[in-house]
């Protein structure tokens, strides 16, 4: 049987400078990073009002109707920008911010977890080295971090929302009845009767 010769992979710090491995370790260090950028940006658009010299009502419709990123998303990139303002001020005004910086998903964790009241500043400045290491994969320090800050427990449904979800699952089966061809009339009657209880429902629900 032929064996395959292996070899150990060298560090990045060991890869020449120059050299197309090095660029494409380079290049990938500004893609995963680049989101300390983005964020800057989107803070001081956000701050400064700079949407309405653009002709847009609030800071999530411009970002949603310029950039294409919806309000959640902007609001995780600020927050996390944030983070990382308040506690690494000197570092972020770092030209070599972007190649350096913590992953985004590493630092929306601890950011969410300060907002919580979970993590304190003396706390990250505790666990601050093992983030800022580019040697260990992203989903593992998210691993860490998550079940060293939990997030809660989700809330249970209300009734009205449960309600909600029932009417918006009925109209769907009721449309998709409505457009088969195979089925009786009779059915898709009994499906949008069924849409129409359910809404009477709406409002109503008792909160258990």
């Amino acid at each position: 049987m032929a064996t395959v010769e292996t070899h150990a992979r060298a560090p990045s710090k060991e890869v020449p400078p120059g050299s197309l491995r090095h660029t494409v370790i380079l290049t990938a260090k500004r893609f995963k990073s680049s989101w300390v950028e983005l964020g800057k940006m989107l803070v001081q658009v956000r701050d400064q009002a700079l949407f309405e010299e653009w002709g847009y009502p609030s800071f999530e419709s411009y970002c949603l109707a310029e950039l294409k990123i919806r309000k959640q998303t902007a609001y995780k990139l600020t927050r996390s920008f944030g983070f990382l303002d308040r506690h690494e001020q000197d570092a972020v005004r770092q030209p070599d911010i972007t190649e350096v910086a913590p992953p985004f998903e590493v630092v929306e964790v601890l950011a969410q977890a300060e907002e919580r009241g979970q993590l304190s500043a003396q706390e990250y400045k505790s666990i601050r080295d093992s983030i800022w290491n580019q040697e260990r994969p992203p989903s593992e320090m998210r691993r860490e971090l998550t079940e060293r800050f939990p997030p809660p427990a989700p809330e249970a449904p209300t009734g009205d929302q449960l309600v909600k979800r029932h009417v918006s699952l009925a109209k769907k089966l009721a449309l998709e009845l409505q457009g088969n061809k195979k089925v009786p009339r009779a059915i898709v009657e009994r499906a949008l009767a069924l849409v129409e209880d359910l809404e009477g429902l709406e409002g109503s629900a008792s909160p258990n």
